[in-house]
């Protein structure tokens, strides 16, 4: 198993601990719920934490265990709080079993050891909750027994940037690894052109990293863990820079512009001790914006699915409970190359470009857009599937992808049968173009649609007919699979066997009984189609002129060509 003892502060220093109600007091997402303390949210003082469970020699003095990989309901359970307790844990997290209680052995346990219990969020992961104890214990180890630490104290990133603006004399700007602007200080009128830009922008312009790597300052910076100095020139004004660092990892830097002025002369030793008070505001910054797009997903997730709260999935997703919203689905075709990852990213990009409050849910084989119409159009998501499915075909070695839009639902509340309805339009869509052209076939019937190219998007009125077949299917799918008789037979095995019969059946079908066109369909004789119809009879005792017959085939044949209703691959926004 994998241990991280994180009692060391952002710098050299060691951690004094924090309180059980200091952690939970950082935790504004909701991550970890306290189920109980049995010595008190400020007698529970946490020095570290560990993942999993380490050797019986390891000691757990002053820990808190995450029991990754342990169900609450599991056996194991209790005796799991047990050890931890005896090892020296002062607190347990186990994930939530998707209720708001936890199992009772469990409970009995913590009581009986004195150890204090929480229970991670249904939607958290693990390396949510790693991250808001990091941060809470960086908070701890930063302190306020310095001027800096106490005037930054509490006020967040933008109050340290103009705390230390004022010890340095210099314009501060506080970024992440990706140079994108975190917090700045306030910006005089003769700040240099490429503070401005920076600050307008919200990030460091591409070529100006682009020439911090050239020079070597940029691989210098992420190396040291002293501050870097960039003599003045021509056009900038002297600068210092200096990483912000968690142990070994690198969260961003602070930089010092030395705007109209000079320097401070202990600008430097000022700047190395902001780095350290950075880290914990860093770390916050971090998990609320890895945790913000986890618990909107899995919100969208459940409004879609039906499952738990709406009106708490509404207030997640930002969603006024009165919005009429729709549901987009595009789904790609799965026998796809590496194409399609990139092809399905392009896809959720424009559809977040159509609307600001539009929510994604992407999974590997498919992706969801959750359409808010404020004005009530119910052409707005008829309008996104089009434009969805135009992208698709443009982009280069793309997989073929099929975009359906469900109807207009008067509020999210109704968004899990808008998105129903789109799934069966995509399968509408995909069965139809599966119809059209058969293996074997010429490839064309002659029919319009085939010469101007397959449709691959569609609303629910433009596929109505197909959608109430499909919904049909799905109902008598059980049915058929338990009563299906010498039909269900003579499907099972001809599938098996390469499908020909049923192929033969479903164009005989779809001929309406026109052996000609049939067999023109299929680029046979219609001698020989004849022939195959007569071994349906012959050794399945199949009598295709019967009409009760002729529908049960009918409806064979289509659950045969028809997916059902398959399970989600979540993988979030």
């Amino acid at each position: 198993m994998t241990a991280a003892s994180l009692g060391s502060g952002p710098g050299d220093g060691v951690s004094s601990g924090v309180t059980l109600r200091e952690i939970l007091a950082q935790d504004e997402d909701g991550i970890l719920h306290l189920v109980l303390a049995p010595s008190g949210q400020d007698d529970t003082v946490v020095h570290g934490v560990i993942i999993g469970e380490e050797d019986a020699a390891r000691p757990y003095a002053g820990h808190l265990v995450l029991a990754a990989g342990l169900r609450p309901d599991a056996v194991s359970a209790p005796d799991m709080v047990r050890e931890a307790a005896r090892r020296g844990a002062v607190a347990v997290v186990l994930r939530s079993g998707g209720g708001d209680s936890m199992p009772e052995p469990v409970l009995a346990a913590a009581r009986e050891s004195g150890i204090a219990l929480l229970s991670r969020a249904e939607w958290a992961e693990w390396g949510d909750t790693l991250e808001l104890v990091r941060s809470a214990l960086a908070f701890g180890a930063v302190g306020s027994q310095d001027s800096l630490a106490e005037g930054a104290a509490g006020g967040g990133l933008a109050v340290l940037a103009s705390v230390v603006a004022r010890y340095c004399r210099a314009s501060i700007t506080v970024e992440d690894t990706q140079f994108r602007v975190l917090a700045h200080s306030a910006t005089s009128a003769d700040a240099d052109g490429l503070r401005q830009s920076t600050i307008l922008g919200g990030r460091v312009p591409e070529w100006r990293v682009a020439e911090l790597r050239r020079s070597g300052l940029l691989r210098a910076l992420w190396s040291s863990r002293d501050v870097i100095h960039r003599p003045a020139d021509e056009t900038d004004p002297e600068r210092l820079v200096v990483a912000i660092r968690s142990g070994g990892e690198v969260l961003g830097s602070i930089w010092a512009a030395a705007d109209g002025g000079q320097l401070s002369p202990d600008a430097a030793q000022v700047l190395r001790r902001a780095a350290e008070i950075a880290v914990p505001y860093l770390l916050q910054h971090r998990l609320r914006g890895s945790t913000s797009r986890r618990r909107q997903a899995h919100a969208l997730r459940g409004l879609l699915l039906g499952e738990g709260d709406r009106h708490s999935h509404m207030w997640s997703l930002e969603l006024a409970p009165d919005v009429p919203c729709a549901v987009v689905v595009a789904e790609r075709d799965r026998a796809s190359g590496p194409a399609a990852v990139r092809t399905l990213q392009a896809l959720a990009l424009q559809a977040a470009a159509h609307r600001a409050t539009v929510r994604v849910w992407r999974e590997s084989h498919r992706l969801t857009v959750l359409l808010p119409v404020p004005d009530g159009d119910e052409r707005d998501a008829p309008h996104l599937a089009r434009e969805l499915d135009s992208l698709a075909a443009a982009m280069p070695d793309a997989p073929a992808v099929w975009v359906g839009a469900g109807t207009l639902a008067v509020s999210p509340s109704g968004a899990a049968d808008s998105y129903d309805e789109a799934l069966l339009v995509v399968r509408a869509l995909r069965e139809r173009e599966a119809r059209a052209v058969r293996p074997g076939s010429s490839g064309s019937t002659g029919g319009r649609a085939e010469q101007q190219g397959p449709i691959r998007h569609a609303g629910p009125g433009d596929v109505r007919q197909t959608v109430a077949v499909l919904r049909v299917l799905d109902a008598i799918r059980p049915l058929w699979e338990r009563y299906g008789g010498p039909v269900q037979e003579m499907v099972t095995t001809d599938l098996a066997a390469g499908g020909e019969l049923v192929r033969s059946l479903t164009a005989y079908l779809d001929a309406a009984g026109d052996m000609s066109r049939a067999a023109q369909r299929l680029v046979l004789h219609p001698n020989t189609l004849r022939y195959r119809l007569r071994r349906v009879r012959e050794r399945f005792g199949i009598d295709l002129d019967d009409p009760d017959t002729r529908l049960v085939v009918t409806l064979a044949v289509r659950l045969a060509g028809s997916d059902a209703p398959d399970h989600h691959e979540y993988e979030g926004f």
